[in-house]
């Protein structure tokens, strides 16, 4: 894999970014509360929020909201968008149906893109977009994998890791992968880009300090977190500073994850 620690000539761009997969924001008291969801995301203070199954005009899950646009107005930020599933409304409702990944971004975003994964079962999408920074851009991905098959999930992986053809563009990958990140399925991955979990200079997550499971970034189920399918990956000269795993109980059936990030500038 190549070094990831970048020169320390040029400077450095902070970058905050969280993932996170609301479970189209019913927490595990079975409960929609979109509210209760922004303070989290708010309260984490990122410049950039990525965001797996969410709704918009979904369903009575979702109460028919449009949970993209609601907590993108919360939050004050820019909004990309890409539907994996998108349907005619049901019952009289003109809407679309709508289910996917989402960008919420302070930071300008130059370009927004959606590329549809192969795979059967639950259509699956990327959403990949570009962001301004000071004096740099950063490459965002964020993603869903399926969950039903890891042969669908190796073609997958495989589809996003094509995207970053450009090794010198920073890039970011993120979302909820469906598979550890050693997983054989995610070897695509492993070849272009490295998990952020592993570079972090700084790490803590919600096991309990004395837990066997401490510092090993799992995620989910929020409950009771038993995997790290929740993850960050990044291309070479992105930097980790630290990573966290939040707390997410009561929001989702996942907890989100914070990495702090450093993009070489001179590349806008």
């Amino acid at each position: 894999m190549t070094e990831h620690t970048p020169d320390p000539s040029p400077s450095l761009v902070p970058v905050r970014l969280v993932s996170f997969n609301v479970h189209h924001g019913v927490g595990d008291d079975g409960r929609h509360d979109l509210p209760r969801l922004a303070r989290l995301l708010a309260d984490a203070d990122p410049d950039v929020i990525c965001l797996q199954e969410v709704d918009r005009h979904f369903g009575d899950r979702s109460e028919h909201v449009d949970q993209a646009e609601l907590l993108a107005r919360a939050l004050d930020r820019e909004l990309a968008w890409s539907a994996s599933i998108d349907e005619p409304g049901r019952g009289g409702r003109s809407e679309r149906r709508q289910y996917g990944n989402a960008v919420l971004s302070r930071l300008p975003v130059l370009d927004s893109e959606t590329h549809r994964l192969p795979g059967a079962g639950e259509p699956r999408t990327a959403l990949r977009v570009l962001v301004q920074l000071a004096g740099a851009t950063l490459r965002v991905t964020t993603t869903h994998l399926s969950s039903r098959d890891a042969a669908d999930r190796a073609g997958q992986a495989a589809a996003v890791a094509a995207l970053h053809a450009d090794r010198a563009e920073p890039a970011v990958l993120v979302g909820d992968l469906n598979a550890g990140p050693d997983a054989p399925e995610l070897g695509a991955l492993r070849e272009r880009l490295s998990d952020a979990w592993e570079l972090a200079g700084e790490r803590s997550d919600q096991a309990g300090r004395f837990s066997l499971h401490a510092d090993q970034g799992l995620t989910h189920p929020a409950r009771r977190p038993r995997v790290r399918i929740d993850q960050v990956w990044v291309s070479a000269g992105v930097a980790v500073r630290d990573a966290r795993v939040l707390d997410g109980s009561g929001v989702s059936d996942h907890h989100p994850l914070l990495v702090d990030l450093l993009v070489p500038a001179g590349t806008p």
